[in-house]
């Protein structure tokens, strides 16, 4: 069974005053099959959590480990780290002009499993994937997110999420800029996906509404740089009813 164990991490990033920390001592531990809802509220650090996880070079670790399987995730480069079975699900997917979606698809399968998935076989999975997702098939020869509508570049990471299958998944903040039909779709998804018990989930949300449609085995409050409260799904309703104010010491940016 995959593990994602965070002991005592610690991140800045550099600001005009100099380095500013922004997450304070973050302990979590995700095993394969579980789905945790890292929630919070703006400027807490859910981001810098998933960024750092992934290796995105703006944010510097600067103390604490991350280990997946007991191989340290900090001493990877953002490719191994893919490799190793670590998935983000961007906020903010970027475009990738030059490069269609079903050659980004078939180059990111091969470097993941380690050979070229056969022709064939692999056309069938991708069809079956973008069908699941209510998504044209004419996506997969445009370029990546290029002229995408908001709902169409969080689908087109649910698809790279259903293709690849990591062992833990990021996904920051995927209900975000999402209506209610595309919100649903995503959400069966990434159930899809979880339903296989192969992954272990960190949603990272604002909002209760993905909640929803995603039943979390935990519910983590973020706020100040750190972990500040852990619960069960019923967590996420408190935070419905009453909100993040309570919580709130500090102002750590994402």
């Amino acid at each position: 069974m995959a593990t994602l164990e965070i002991r005592d991490l610690h991140v800045s990033v550099e600001a005009e005053n100099g380095p500013r920390e922004i997450l304070r001592g973050v302990d979590l531990t995700v095993k394969q099959g579980e789905t945790h809802a890292i929630m919070g509220p703006n400027g807490s650090g859910k981001s810098t959590l998933a960024y750092s996880l992934a290796g995105h070079p703006k944010y510097t670790v600067t103390g604490g480990s991350v280990l997946l399987d007991g191989e340290d995730v900090l001493e990877m480069s953002v490719d191994e780290r893919a490799r190793a079975g670590v998935f983000l699900a961007m906020q903010y997917p970027v475009e990738v002009p030059g490069v269609s979606v079903s050659n980004f698809l078939r180059t990111a399968a091969t470097a993941v499993r380690g050979e070229a998935p056969k022709l064939r076989l692999w056309v069938k999975e991708v069809k079956e994937a973008m069908a699941s997702l209510q998504m044209d098939p004419a996506f997969a020869e445009r370029n990546v997110n290029e002229g995408f509508s908001g709902g169409e570049k969080k689908r087109h990471e649910i698809l790279q999420l259903e293709l690849l299958k990591p062992k833990i998944a990021i996904l920051d903040e995927t209900d975000s800029g999402l209506d209610v039909d595309a919100l649903r779709i995503v959400s069966e998804g990434i159930n899809r996906v979880r339903s296989t018990g192969e992954v272990g989930t960190l949603l990272v949300t604002h909002y209760t509404r993905i909640l929803r449609y995603i039943k979390p085995d935990y519910v983590h409050v973020f706020a100040g740089g750190r972990i500040v409260e852990s619960g069960g799904a019923e967590l996420a309703d408190k935070l419905e009813e009453e909100g993040y104010e309570s919580y709130v010491k500090g102002g750590a940016s994402e």
